[in-house]
């Protein structure tokens, strides 16, 4: 089963994750390394797929094509779903809405 990294919910494994899905419950950004499979933040650039360069913002959408949902009963190393600070989010919500968030 594979859990969104920043509530918990369940991922419908039917639903492609792509660049722009967000989490049903939290509207988290689902195609982020800290809900792939592959993440391990003991490896080298905390990914056990050869990539290039480091992804530098592991909570937020990118377009690794190594991305993968963990298989049901597996777990992402290192992440614990929905320990996602809410003072760090309504403030990076804030940033955004005065920045932009691109």
């Amino acid at each position: 089963m594979a859990l969104c990294f920043a509530c918990g919910n369940e991922i419908d494994r039917k639903t492609a994750v792509g660049r722009s899905s967000t989490c049903d419950s939290c509207g988290a950004e689902l195609k982020v390394c800290l809900n792939c499979r592959h993440y391990d933040p003991a490896a080298a650039y905390q990914c056990r797929e050869p990539i290039q360069e480091p992804v530098p913002d592991k909570d937020r959408g990118n377009f690794c094509d190594h991305f993968q949902l963990p298989l049901p009963g597996e777990a992402v190393r290192g992440v614990t779903p929905g320990t996602r600070d809410p003072k760090v989010e309504k403030a990076r919500r804030s940033f955004d809405a005065l920045f932009g968030d691109g």
